[in-house]
């Protein structure tokens, strides 16, 4: 970057007189930036994917048991140790009252309820060898399912 007998040169190549102006210092990506850039790009695909089902109900486990009415659905879904249940409206957007309630048997029941505009719940109770009953309930419809997944 110096030419010893004249002085600093311009990143041009051009030759300054000796003292006149600072010596050119050229930016480069901060080692940091090298390593982060790799992995930024790696995680664009993963923000960018469609959610899952599971995401979308807030249950985890598969789904065991779906009943329809004329409002919506009640879920319930089983992982190994847990049961899980949500109420789904069948058209979302204008609120309304929705609830969910899950026991195990057993147990007491655990609820969920107010003004949703999608969904009730997840409601959560262990249920590792045990049944459980769900009910859901949309506005003034209702349903149930008795003692299931025993």
């Amino acid at each position: 970057m110096f030419d010893r007998t004249v002085g600093p040169v311009s990143p041009d190549g051009a030759a300054r007189p000796a003292g006149t102006g600072k010596p050119v210092r050229r930016r480069r990506l901060p080692l940091i930036g090298l390593l982060l850039l790799p992995l930024l790009a790696g995680l664009v695909p993963l923000l960018a994917a469609p959610g899952t089902a599971q995401a979308a109900s807030g249950c985890s486990g598969r789904l065991a048991k779906t009943v329809g009415f004329s409002t919506g659905e009640l879920r319930v879904y089983k992982s190994r140790a847990h049961a899980c249940a949500v109420t789904v409206a069948k058209k979302p957007g204008k609120r309304r009252t929705m609830s969910v309630a899950l026991q195990a048997r057993g147990g007491r029941a655990v609820s969920d309820k107010g003004p949703y505009t999608k969904m009730a719940g997840p409601v959560t109770v262990n249920a590792l060898n045990r049944c459980v009953r769900a009910t859901g309930a949309i506005g003034r419809k209702s349903v149930s399912t008795g003692w299931i997944l025993c």
